[in-house]
């Protein structure tokens, strides 16, 4: 979870112990899981209204897939399938890599 270990979050717990208090630390906990709550609903509601206003093509729209780096990623794993279907394709038609050493084919009439 964010890259915080178990050591890590039970500093994180001690300090707020120290700073806030046995007393007063139940509360702030009702606070940040109800902040929590609040924001989860608002990122959902913002998702389903931008479903809505997009219209039915975009019905599967998730925030997520707004993400830079998620969308670069997909392109190019999409350009790599592509080049990989091609390179089979090219191989399907008779074109083979040439072993070493082998002259390539020249045709005297095309140059």
């Amino acid at each position: 979870m964010f890259g915080v270990g178990l050591a890590e979050m039970a500093v994180i717990a001690l300090v707020a112990i120290l700073v806030f208090g046995p007393d007063r630390l139940p509360v702030l906990a009702k606070q940040a899981g109800g902040f929590a709550r609040k924001a989860r609903e608002f990122a959902n509601s913002a998702r389903d209204e931008l479903r809505d206003e997009l219209g039915p093509d975009f019905s599967d729209l998730e925030l997520r897939d707004l993400d830079p780096r998620t969308i670069v990623r997909k392109h190019i794993i999409e350009a790599m399938e592509d080049a990989d279907a091609d390179q089979k394709a090219s191989r399907t038609l008779g074109h083979r890599p040439l072993d070493e050493g082998e002259i390539p084919p020249y045709d005297a009439d095309a140059t």
